[in-house]
This record gives C-alpha cells, sequence and structure tokens, in this order.
C-alpha cells in the first residue's frame, strides 16, 4: 500500500479541505488492520512510529465517560471487596479450612481481575481511544481472560467441592487437605494460563473491541483460527464446567431428598443429627449457588456477542453490543465479596469477630461434627 493509492481509493482531491484528515484517518485503520491478518506482506508499522495507530468510534463523548464511571466503580468495589474476603477468611481460624482456599482463591482472581482492568478500561475511557500501545493491549486482555476463566473454573471447583461434601461426607474424612487442596488451585490456574496463552502464539489474537478503549481475544475475525479458538474455549471454559456444575447441584438435589426420605423412615436421634448438618452444608451450598448463577448471568452476554461473530453475524453487532457486555462481565468480580457479606453468616460473625473487640467466639459449625462442616 503506498500514499497515492490509498488517496485515491478514499477519493481525497487536492482541492478538498478535509482531503488531509480523510487521508490520515483511512491510513490508520489501514495499519490496524494489517497488524491483525494474518499475512505475508509487508512488515506492520510500529505504534511507537505513530502513536494513534489505534482507531476510534464515532460515538458521543459521553457515553465513553459513563462507561468509564461504571467501570471504575466496578473496579473499586471489586478491589476493596475481594481484598475484605481474602483477609477475613484468611485470618479467621474457623474460615481456614481446606475448601475454603477455594473461596479465597475466587476472590484473588476476581481481586486482579478488577485491579488489572478497570483502572485501564477508565483511563482509556477518558482518552475516547486506547492509548497505551499493542503491548500494552496485549497483556490488558491477557489478564481479562486468565481471571476471568480462572474465576470460572475455582467455581466449578467449588461445586464439586459441595457436591462431595453432601453425597459423599464419609468417604472425604481424613482425606481433604491443605495439600489437596493446593494441588486443586494449582491445576486451576495451570488450565486457565493454557487457555490464555494461545492468542500470544498466533492462535487467535488479542485486540481492541467495542468503542476501542478495551482489548480482548479476537473473536470478531470471520477466519479459521479465530472461529477455532473462540469455539473451543467456550466449549472448555464455559459449557463443559457449567455442565459440571449443574451435574454437582443435580447430585446434591437427589442426596438430600434421599436423606430426608431416610429420616422420616427412621426417625431416630443420629438420623436427625445427620440432617441437621446436611442442612447446614445445603446452606452454604446455596450460598455458592448464587455466586455461580450470577457469574454465568454476567458472562452471558458476552458469551452470545462473542458466539455470534463467530456464527458470521459480526456485521450486526455495534461497538455498544461489544462494549457494555464486556462490562458486565468485569462486573462479575463484585458479587462474590457482595453475597458473602449478605448471606454467609460464618463470614458475617467473622468480620464482627476481627473488627469488635466484644464479639461472641461462638464455633464454626455449631452442632455437627469437624468432618461434616469441613468446607464453610
Amino acid at each position: 500500500m503506498n500514499l497515492q493509492s490509498t488517496q485515491s481509493e478514499y477519493l481525497c482531491h487536492p482541492g478538498d479541505s478535509n482531503c488531509t484528515d480523510v487521508f490520515k484517518e483511512s491510513l490508520s485503520v489501514e495499519n490496524y488492520k494489517m497488524q491483525h491478518v494474518p499475512s505475508h506482506g509487508p512488515t506492520p508499522i510500529h505504534h511507537s512510529e505513530f502513536p494513534h495507530l489505534f482507531p476510534t468510534v464515532d460515538v458521543p463523548d459521553h457515553a465513553h465517560y459513563i462507561i468509564g464511571s461504571v467501570i471504575l466503580i466496578v473496579g473499586i468495589t471489586g478491589v476493596i471487596g475481594n481484598a475484605l474476603v481474602i483477609y477475613v477468611f484468611c485470618r479467621s481460624h474457623p474460615l481456614r479450612t481446606p475448601g475454603n482456599m477455594l473461596v479465597v482463591n475466587l476472590a484473588v482472581s476476581d481481586f486482579f481481575m478488577s485491579l488489572t482492568q478497570s483502572p485501564v478500561f477508565f483511563l482509556a475511557s477518558l482518552h475516547r481511544r486506547w492509548v497505551f500501545g499493542e503491548l500494552a493491549c496485549e497483556l490488558y486482555a491477557f489478564c481479562g481472560a486468565l481471571f476471568g476463566i480462572c474465576s470460572m473454573m475455582t467455581l466449578t471447583a467449588i461445586a464439586v467441592d459441595r457436591c462431595l461434601a453432601i453425597t459423599r461426607p464419609l468417604a472425604l474424612l481424613g482425606q481433604v487437605s491443605q495439600g489437596r487442596a493446593g494441588t486443586v488451585l494449582a491445576m486451576v490456574w495451570l488450565y486457565a494460563l493454557g487457555w490464555s496463552l494461545p492468542p500470544f502464539f498466533g492462535w487467535s489474537a488479542y485486540v481492541p473491541e467495542g468503542l476501542q478503549t478495551s482489548c480482548s481475544w479476537d473473536y470478531m475475525s470471520f477466519t479459521p483460527s479465530v472461529r477455532t479458538y473462540t469455539i473451543l474455549l467456550f466449549m472448555f471454559v464455559f459449557f463443559i464446567p457449567l455442565s459440571i456444575i449443574a451435574a454437582c447441584y443435580l447430585a446434591i438435589f437427589r442426596a438430600i431428598r434421599k436423606t430426608r426420605r431416610e429420616v422420616r423412615r427412621l426417625d431416630s436421634g443420629e438420623t436427625h443429627k445427620v440432617l441437621e448438618c446436611i442442612k447446614s452444608e445445603w446452606k452454604m451450598a446455596k450460598v455458592a449457588l448464587l455466586v455461580i448463577l450470577l457469574f454465568v448471568i454476567s458472562w452471558s452476554p458476552y458469551s452470545v456477542v462473542a458466539l455470534t461473530a463467530t456464527a458470521g453475524y459480526a456485521h450486526v453487532l455495534t461497538p455498544y453490543m461489544n462494549s457494555i457486555p464486556a462490562v458486565i462481565a468485569k462486573a462479575s468480580a463484585i458479587h462474590n465479596p457482595i453475597i458473602y457479606a449478605i448471606t454467609h453468616p460464618k463470614y458475617r460473625l467473622a468480620i464482627w469477630h476481627l473488627f469488635s473487640a466484644d464479639s461472641p467466639n461462638q464455633p464454626a459449625c455449631p452442632g455437627c461434627p469437624d468432618w461434616q462442616c469441613h468446607a464453610y
């Protein structure tokens, strides 16, 4: 591509007063496309040579400012809320259990999701375009993918943990340890890392999206590489984990119904104690289920947008339809601390115990053996 051909292509005549502006904008757009379409053509122009290489979107300025303000509020809430969850669960002895390591890991991934995404998104919104360069765009999108996938897989692990605690409590006796929980967490992070790194090596790519104030993996390009990555990504980090979660809670429902029938049939003191402990486990399982449901609801609009583009209908998507679902997805990082603060009795008790000198020191699971209340 040369200057003469580009000028003639956009009908930019020397007598036209807007000639220079039109030509510069079109050149920026073409250079941006060259960097993200696989080819064997000329070497692409680097961002250091053209600091405003990333294009803008023709939307009102107040749209950028509103979205930027929302993402800033989400980020502040996510950082403070998840930091509090980490602090409380680590400082409170009754909550320092192997199962709760999963809850802390969820708070860690949500904390870093808020910390790495919201401030950058907010600053880019103030400039109404991505101003941090190509490398920063790739790192930003990588962090969003890594922490988002880690959160989803951690929620899956929490669902499996709740299922085993209710359906096979005796089988877990003496087997749940911090070492085993640490192994699960290591597998979760490695799995998330495995799905976040491929765009760095040519399988899809990390590019600006929507209003051009944030970055994500390239789901808009209709190429075999991009489509394959998007389909497999959603299959292995969204739909399959979601199926596992659904199967776990179906097993939990069946176990509770079966236990209630056995209690009514036997009507003994020991069976009533078992039922009470299972009810206690079920209360905590419902808290986890609420966190999972809100996470899935938050990511569903973004999933619909990405899958719509993958199906070949990217032309029907507007910049708003890309950016707003991305903001909703990033807001999933604030659900965990809010839900635990409202619905988790032991979490509220731990906060009261840590921040009030005269608070009562109550047991972690009144009336239940330790082995039956291992997780929460």
